[in-house]
């Protein structure tokens, strides 16, 4: 489902009937939030600090330096008036290596201290100090934070292993296909199997057979029958198994998304308190990037009636359980249409012990930016970009 609007956000985000500052305004935002999705009144979760790195770690690492690049370069090389910084707390070392239990301390006070640095900033050119240059990733916050605080937007960017537009068609078409076995073989139990469904103790099925329609299948849920002591009442159950297995089928997620884990939520949270710029999320896939705001982002799971429709909650099993929340990457908006695919390449990294680690480097690629797009999703009020 596409959201009709997308929210607009300015660095002031003064209302002159309410005198609301942005952070205001995202701060009476988080008390619509339920606190069974996200308690704003409690500390965050201490993490523990990672003991090994693995290839795939680093290699999702790689990638999600790629993305943050290309968006970089994007920018940078596009508009005239606005200039893109690299911001986000990042370092080289790997778990496991020395050196990286204090790098990696020194990040979770930060977040303590001045929330989850997002990773890029934007500054209007006449606010952009190049003495400091496009990276100020490495600099102490103290000595940046009335800079900080002159930035027109902080995105942080999210990188995905999939082709949007692929997955999508590869959706559509696995719905249509087990729709169309579910209602199938609903009807040829209705058929084939009146004499069975019809004794007393198993006519309750033929309400529930009845009740599936297109419309239900994303709700229908039941239990397969145990019958087997007849061969009829085992093909009965088999067909109870191939329509339970199709409507499951149906019922799984099919979009991608925007993925903000309940963890990080508070600490974005904590950075707009800190410097009151607005935020934003960018989802980069290998053919298109979509962009949403914070804003946009509370407003959707403050409401929930768009559990389920527009986002969900999950278990992150790639991510050691944590919750995430994942939203319909398409309820954002499209800031690059097409995305030319960078080269990859493989790393041999020797680790403590001989430990060999093999992993995915990117390089290059393109993002082709809508800026019409750009510019309404962050709320730059501008002629030229």
């Amino acid at each position: 489902m596409k959201l009709i609007t997308t929210l607009k956000l300015k660095k002031s985000y003064t209302n002159k009937k309410t005198n609301m500052t942005y952070y205001d305004k995202i701060r009476e935002l988080t008390k619509t939030i339920p606190t069974t999705l996200v308690d704003f009144g409690l500390p965050r979760d201490p993490a523990r600090t990672p003991t090994q790195a693995s290839s795939n770690f680093i290699t999702n690492k790689e990638q999600g330096d790629w993305a943050e690049n290309l968006v970089f370069r994007a920018i940078n090389e596009t508009s005239k008036n606005f200039v893109a910084v690299k911001y986000g707390k990042s370092d080289d070392l790997m778990a496991g290596e020395d050196g990286f239990d204090t790098f990696y301390q020194e990040f979770q006070d930060e977040l303590d201290t001045i929330g989850k640095r997002p990773d890029l900033l934007i500054f209007k050119r006449e606010d952009f100090i190049a003495d400091l240059g496009n990276d100020i990733s490495q600099v102490p916050h103290h000595k940046i934070m009335s800079y900080v605080k002159k930035a027109l937007a902080g995105i942080e960017v999210r990188s995905s292993v999939f082709l949007i537009d692929k997955y999508d068609e590869a959706m559509q078409a696995r719905t249509e296909k087990f729709s169309k076995t579910a209602l199938q073989t609903k009807d040829l139990i209705l058929v084939e199997f009146q004499e069975e469904l019809n004794h007393p103790t198993r006519h309750a099925y033929i309400d529930l057979l009845q009740s599936i329609t297109q419309k239900t299948l994303s709700v229908t849920d039941f239990r397969v029958p145990s019958w087997s002591s007849t061969e009829r009442l085992s093909e009965l159950k088999s067909h109870f198994r191939t329509l339970k297995d199709a409507i499951k089928e149906i019922q799984k997620r099919d979009y991608l998304s925007i993925t903000p884990k309940v963890e990080d939520v508070k600490v974005v949270y904590k950075w707009i308190e800190t410097f009151n710029v607005p935020h934003f999320y960018f989802q980069v896939f290998f053919d298109k990037v979509y962009g949403i705001s914070f804003e946009q982002i509370l407003s959707i799971i403050s409401d929930s009636y768009n559990e389920g429709i527009i986002f969900s909650v999950e278990k992150d099993t790639k991510n050691q359980n944590k919750t995430t929340i994942k939203i319909n990457s398409k309820s954002g908006t499209p800031i690059a249409s097409k995305v030319d695919e960078p080269v990859h390449e493989s790393v041999r990294k020797e680790m403590d012990r001989g430990r060999l680690l093999f992993y995915v480097t990117f390089k290059g690629g393109t993002a082709y930016l809508d800026v019409d797009n750009l510019i309404n999703v962050l709320g730059i009020d501008v002629s030229e970009f």
